[in-house]
């Protein structure tokens, strides 16, 4: 039994630990490998479980990459599976970093150097737009979630307001909408794949609404 749950610490260590290096620009760059390293070849969790995972890890402190490993390895083994999965995924950042910093200023100014940054500058974009798009299809289902979404990001672009308030908006806009279905006897659909209508009897309270749409 212990050796079963030294090999599942390795197993999500080495994962995480292969996934920081090869990623470019960190935090949201880093959704779609994790992705596809926990959802699509180990299987360790289910899209939907991903979405709630990320929505999570982007509505708390710190950066959604770290958050997202901490979570994905607390709910695989605990805290142990927490730490180790963090270790992974800031290991290998902070020895690149470090030994980056001892060569990037004699070659900063190099014609070369400054076309390979400007290279991986949008190679960061691409992958942060395919994590807001995959992440958009779990998420955005219906016109409540739409509505909210195509609001918060006019809110984002138009308002200098605090991350921590546009959270806020999501969680008491999804409170107020599920409401208000309730009371009108209306459906509500409680993630994308969710045909079963809730009524006012039978209605659990979703943790989807709490940021996700956001």
């Amino acid at each position: 039994m212990k050796l079963t749950k030294l090999k599942q610490l390795w197993s999500i260590f080495t994962v995480f630990l292969k996934i920081s290096p090869a990623t470019f620009g960190g935090g949201y760059a880093m959704i779609p490998i994790i992705e596809r390293e926990v959802v699509h070849k180990k299987q360790w969790l289910a899209a939907d479980e991903m979405c709630d995972v990320l929505s999570i890890s982007g509505s708390a402190p710190g950066g959604i990459g770290v958050n997202a490993a901490a979570f994905v390895g607390y709910r695989l083994a605990g805290v142990g599976g927490a730490a180790v999965a963090v270790l992974g995924i800031t290991f290998p950042t902070f020895v690149i970093a470090f030994l980056l910093s001892l060569v990037f200023s004699m070659f900063q100014h190099h014609p070369k150097v400054a076309a390979a940054l400007d290279g991986i500058h949008a190679a960061v974009v691409a992958l942060i737009l395919i994590a807001a798009y995959r992440m958009a299809k779990t998420a955005v289902f219906d016109k409540t979630t739409f509505a909210t979404m195509i609001c918060t990001l006019v809110l984002l672009l138009s308002v200098p307001v605090h991350p921590l308030s546009v959270i806020l908006f999501g969680l008491v806009v999804g409170i107020v909408f599920i409401y208000v279905k309730e009371k009108l006897g209306m459906a509500v659909r409680l993630d994308k794949n969710d045909g079963e209508v809730a009524t006012v009897s039978g209605y659990v309270y979703p943790d989807y609404f709490i940021a996700d749409g956001i």
